[in-house]
């Protein structure tokens, strides 16, 4: 067995992934505050007042990063289910069944910072424009998925159904990304993905893309948090964890 194999099968253990874990938290949440810390400052405090949207564009620092996570926690979510589903992984289990929270979380927020905007600058509250539906729709593959590992009390069979059930839902994906290329709608349309120009100055970007950074660790923090309880509960029965708790009590 090759180097590269051995360390894949030893992060693949839970006990070893537990202690990493650990190790990896304090850090990643640190640097997400600090990230956080920095980017709303430049982009509530430096970057220029918009001349079309005046100050209120200014909740893009915080929408358009958790619609992005949105999609991202999805697709972990999606390839952890699938290799849980073929190879019947149990840490791909956990990271799953751990992330479908988190990813509905960043979908609540997407939805209710774009209803903030919207407000403003289209006059309404909530309008079933292409994008804000099939964002909507997310959510809803989302709380399925919790409802779904919560009726059934086996993990194992759970990772299963859930696994399937997210593989259906990433269908939904392309149209979030696409359908304001796709469909005549209000939600506007690309700016930061058009890398060749994109449609906001630099000032701008630069704390956007601070803020996207900063959204990322924070699910790598998040996460993280999740994974270890599910783990010590998966594992309860085990010898590890029953040395684990003997210490901590001890």
């Amino acid at each position: 067995m090759s180097a590269l194999s051995l360390a894949f099968h030893r992060l693949a253990s839970l006990p070893y992934f537990y202690s990493l874990a650990g190790k990896l938290l304090p850090w990643a949440g640190g640097l997400s505050i600090v990230l956080f810390g920095v980017g709303l400052y430049m982009g509530l405090v430096l970057a220029p007042t918009d001349y079309e949207q005046g100050d209120s564009y200014r909740i893009i620092y915080v929408h358009v990063p958790a619609a992005w996570m949105s999609m991202l926690v999805y697709v972990v979510l999606a390839i952890s289910g699938a290799i849980a589903l073929v190879w019947r992984l149990k840490l791909a289990e956990v990271v799953a069944r751990a992330s479908a929270p988190i990813g509905a979380s960043y979908t609540f927020l997407a939805l209710a910072t774009g209803s903030i905007w919207g407000k403003p600058m289209w006059g309404t509250w909530w309008i079933w424009d292409a994008r804000l539906t099939s964002e909507l729709i997310l959510l809803f593959l989302y709380l399925g998925y919790m409802a779904l590992q919560s009726a059934i009390d086996d993990r194992r069979t759970a990772a299963r159904a859930g696994a399937v059930l997210a593989l259906v839902g990433v269908v939904n994906l392309p149209i979030i990304h696409y359908s304001v290329e796709w469909w005549s709608t209000l939600h506007q349309g690309p700016t930061v993905s058009k890398f060749d120009s994109p449609s906001i100055h630099l000032s701008m970007l630069i704390p956007l893309l601070l803020m996207a950074l900063a959204f990322k660790i924070h699910f790598v923090t998040a996460i993280l948090a999740r994974i270890r309880p599910e783990i010590l509960v998966r594992e309860q029965r085990t010898q590890w964890v029953e040395r684990l708790i003997s210490q901590r009590q001890s």
